[in-house]
């Protein structure tokens, strides 16, 4: 009898498909069955490439029979957010604009993961075009959390971060721009990680703020995460922000424990959190001093202000990057008496209120008389961040704060209160504007039972290190305990 392999992390499974265990066939048509079942009550995926995906496991079982290395995610299935562009599939964005498009190139860490034996599932709902902490802005329904069906993942990359917890894929990408792989992954008790900027090819990643935009990992253990980075890094000449450093051996010192390490407690971002989210930030740093690391509380003041200059900062990036949606070129048009209205038309039916909002926004923080007060002073606070958090790493190796403020919220509670729901962020955004690297772990059960987020962050290029902690808080985490909403 073939064994299971829904459940199991993204390693073990290439190592029971290198062995021959299972062919990469067989995994394959598991997780799909698993996803045609469940899903439509989830709504994480909004495409599902069977035919393509079978046939890059059988691929993946070709090289296995040959016995030529099938690469390090040999037969794992993958889960791609819908930002990612994948030549002859339908990449939405979450977004009526994009309506019928079937891109005619494929992004970098999608060749990357295919090369390495990854078998992509199909792609993954958002927030349209990835703004939003929920994933209820999405053209196609909101994505559920799978713990809890009335309560949201997460965002803007909530479907990713909900297939992996369901176990519908060991692996997925999302895509972080204030927080949108570190919240989602938070709130639906995953690992997920965002990368310094740059390490990672953001070469067919449909842009929402290009400063701030970085690919990453979700996975269920910090060690398959890393595995996931590790495939998925390194320069691509097609990127000019992708950075020519090498990619350090991610995986090798990951158990080397925080013996000696100096952690610091964000002191701003403890302020104003839910109690037992509070409570479990000063767990995980109790853990981390018994296994050796010395923990301090520090202070990083101008972390209170990120909130306020990336709603000027994205938003402006924005309005520039989805200009280019015109109902001309591509996606959704709708003709109108001239061009003009033609544009007006196409872009006010195409575009969803959010979306919309932030066009606004940025639009009017870029324009003439209003320039300088707005979008050129949130660049200053961006330096005050960037200077605060070089400050505290002279002192520490990486910091330590709450993911998120609260565990998962009610679907449709923060819908009306774009403040509400833009504060979800409000531990994650100040990383982004750094272009620093920072991940979430989970660590047991909150309010209503949800998960619970802890955020490890490193200065640039710091991901050994962040990485060695976040094992090490894993290690101490309370298990998590509650049933999947399909089990």
């Amino acid at each position: 009898m073939t064994p299971s392999t829904v459940g199991l992390g993204a390693a073990e499974i290439a190592k029971l498909v290198r062995s021959k265990q299972i062919s990469a066939q067989e995994v394959a048509e598991e997780h799909l069955a698993l996803v045609r079942l469940q899903d439509p009550v989830l709504n994480s995926f909004l495409q599902i490439t069977d035919d393509a995906a079978i046939a890059s496991a059988k691929a993946v079982d070709a090289k296995v029979a040959k016995g030529e290395d099938p690469g390090e995610l040999a037969g794992v299935p993958v889960a791609l957010k819908d930002n990612l562009v994948t030549r002859g599939f339908a990449t939405t964005c979450a977004s009526q604009i994009l309506k019928g498009w079937r891109p005619p190139y494929t992004a970098t860490v999608v060749e990357k993961i295919t090369r390495a034996g990854g078998v992509v599932l199909g792609k993954t709902n958002l927030d349209e075009f990835a703004m939003g902490s929920s994933t209820e802005n999405s053209s196609f329904g909101p994505t559920r959390n799978p713990y809890d069906l009335n309560r949201v993942p997460g965002g803007s990359s909530g479907g990713s971060a909900a297939a992996v917890a369901a176990r519908f894929a060991p692996l997925a990408l999302g895509s972080d721009t204030g927080g949108s792989i570190r919240q989602p992954a938070a709130l639906c008790g995953i690992v997920g990680v965002k990368p310094t900027y740059g390490m990672v090819s953001r070469y067919g990643l449909i842009a929402f703020a290009s400063s701030l935009d970085q690919i990453g990992p979700f996975a269920r253990s910090v060690k398959d995460a890393a595995l996931m980075l590790q495939v998925i890094a390194g320069h691509d000449p097609r990127d000019s922000t992708s950075l020519e450093s090498g990619v350090p051996d991610l995986l090798s010192d990951i158990d080397g424990g925080v013996e000696g390490l100096r952690i610091g407690i964000i002191e701003e971002l403890i302020d104003g959190v839910a109690p037992m989210v509070g409570s479990a930030i000063a767990e995980a740093a109790n853990s981390l001093s018994a296994q050796g690391a010395k923990v301090e509380y520090v202070s990083v003041p101008a972390v209170r202000y990120g909130l306020s200059a990336y709603y000027l900062i994205a938003p402006a990036e924005a309005s520039s990057n989805l200009a280019r949606y015109d109902g001309v070129r591509y996606g959704l048009r709708v003709a109108g008496q001239d061009m003009n209205e033609t544009y007006i038309s196409s872009r006010t039916k195409g575009f969803g209120p959010e979306v919309k909002r932030r066009i606004m926004l940025g639009t009017f923080a870029l324009s003439s008389g209003y320039y300088d007060a707005y979008y050129g002073k949130a660049q200053k606070v961006r330096t005050m961040i960037i200077n605060s958090f070089q400050k505290a790493y002279e002192r520490f190796d990486v910091l330590l704060s709450p993911t998120a403020p609260t565990t998962a919220f009610e679907l449709g509670a923060k819908a009306a209160d774009p403040l509400s729901m833009y504060l979800s962020d409000v531990c994650t955004i100040p990383t982004n504007l750094a272009g620093h690297p920072a991940m979430s772990v989970p660590y047991g059960l909150g309010e209503n039972e949800m998960p619970i987020g802890v955020q490890i962050l490193a200065p640039a290029l710091g991901e050994v290190n962040m990485l060695r902690v976040a094992r090490a808080v894993e290690k101490g985490s309370p298990l998590i305990r509650r049933k999947l909403f399909w089990e």
